[in-house]
This record gives C-alpha cells, sequence and structure tokens, in this order.
C-alpha cells in the first residue's frame, strides 16, 4: 500500500456488478483499483503477481466459489464479501472478513464498507505506535490512552471483529483495544501465546487444565477448535510427563 492509497481488486461473475463496483471504487479517493476478474481463477493469478490489500468478492460463483477462494488468500490480504444471499452472511464472518455487503447495495453502504478497510490498513501502518511488543509488554491504544500491559499478567486475548478484549489476572474487567487477532498474533511470542481458537488467544502458562478439547483459564472454559487442535496437541505432548 503507498502514499496511503488502499489497492483493491473486484472478483465477481457478473459483469454489472463488476462495472458497477468499480464505479464506486473509482469515487472512494483512498482505493486504488488493481483489476477485476470474472471468476477465481483469474484472481488467483493477480494474487499471485500483484500486491494487493484488499479483495471485493462475490461469494457465489462457478467452479470456485468466492468462499474457498478466501481460504487461500493471504492474511496480509482483507476481504470484503459482496453477495445476493443472506445465508452466507454467518460463512463470510467465519472466515474474517472485514465486511459483508449485501446485493445491491448502494455507494453509501460500499463506501462504510471501504472505510473499515482504510481504518483497518491505518492501524497496521501505525502499529508501532499503536501497539508496541517487546518481551515483558506491549502498549495498547485503549479510551485515548496508552495502556502499558504486561505480558506475565494477561490470561487470554478475546477478538471480537475488529476489537480485542484483554483479560489480565486479577481485572475483573478486560480492556478493550481496536486492532485485529490477527495482527497480534503475528507479534506474539509462539512460546508464551497460542491461537486456540478463531477468536482466542490464550497464555500458555495459564492454562489450568486440559479436559477434552477445551482449556481451563481462570474457571474460564475455552473450546480448541478443530483448526488449532493439532499444534495444541503438539504443545501437550512436549510438555507431557
Amino acid at each position: 500500500m503507498q502514499e496511503n492509497k488502499i489497492s483493491c481488486i473486484i472478483v465477481d461473475d457478473e459483469p454489472f456488478a463488476l462495472e458497477l463496483i468499480q464505479n464506486y471504487v473509482s469515487k472512494t479517493p483512498f482505493l486504488e483499483l488493481k483489476g477485476k476478474c470474472s471468476n477465481a481463477f483469474d484472481a488467483l493469478e493477480l494474487l499471485n503477481t500483484e500486491k494487493i490489500d484488499l479483495v471485493f468478492l462475490d461469494i457465489q460463483m462457478p467452479e470456485l466459489s468466492g468462499l474457498e477462494l478466501s481460504k487461500t488468500i493471504s492474511k496480509e490480504t482483507r476481504i470484503i464479501f459482496t453477495t445476493a444471499f443472506n445465508e452466507y452472511a454467518l460463512d463470510g464472518f467465519k472466515a474474517d472478513a472485514l465486511d459483508y455487503l449485501m446485493k445491491p447495495f448502494n455507494f453509501e453502504e460500499f463506501y462504510n464498507a471501504s472505510l473499515k478497510a482504510k481504518e483497518w490498513f491505518g492501524l497496521k501502518r501505525n502499529k508501532t505506535s499503536e501497539s508496541t511488543v517487546t518481551n515483558d509488554f506491549i502498549f495498547v491504544k485503549s479510551e485515548y490512552k496508552q495502556l502499558k500491559i504486561k505480558l506475565n499478567e494477561v490470561l487470554y486475548f478475546e477478538g471480537l471483529k475488529d476489537y480485542i478484549k484483554i483479560w489480565l489476572v486479577n481485572q475483573p474487567k478486560a480492556i478493550l483495544t481496536l486492532m485485529s487477532l490477527k495482527s497480534l498474533e503475528e507479534e506474539l511470542s509462539e512460546s508464551q501465546f497460542m491461537r486456540i481458537h478463531r477468536s482466542f488467544i490464550v497464555a500458555l502458562d495459564k492454562i489450568e487444565a486440559v479436559e477434552r478439547n477445551q482449556v481451563i483459564i481462570n474457571k474460564q472454559r475455552i473450546t480448541v477448535a478443530e483448526q488449532y487442535k493439532s499444534k495444541f496437541q503438539n504443545f501437550i505432548g512436549k510438555n507431557s510427563i
């Protein structure tokens, strides 16, 4: 992303939708269109050759759907799903999409979704000032202040769309900060923290017990999701006697 512009592509098998979103992109000053694709395979080729920040992605497409394509896209590239079928909304959010636009959508709806992308990339660009990770602590922005969080006091991080709740030892109320769980995960030490669910990163030394497919931390039960089970079981195995 250069000069605060968000590079984007449009992926949709409907020619009218491609033209409409292209028109909306042209009216949005912080977006830079890098291409438009009528199928997921052309999009894959473009994603592999260009640095793309954002994809406006139709869900229902022949051969390879938008949801299937989203699983192959780098976590550095964010997605805004577009579809005419509202039953896909939950799947869209499970794919960690920034937003979900229901067709037919107008420019205001498109612009508001794009603003979420602008905010997210702004946080990422400024993460050295918004969240500085060292061996012992992090600084996070919360309620107009930079709060110092000692990592040895963290029980777990809970993701809520574009926000994170930080649960601390002896603190009944969580600290709320605007950032993504993905960006935080990239900065934390794997020897101290592990993501065990799409919404949770846990402090490994705060795990009190493991019961079936759940960990217990400070009386809170957190499920180990299927996609994280193998890595978590390896950790348990290495630390078992």
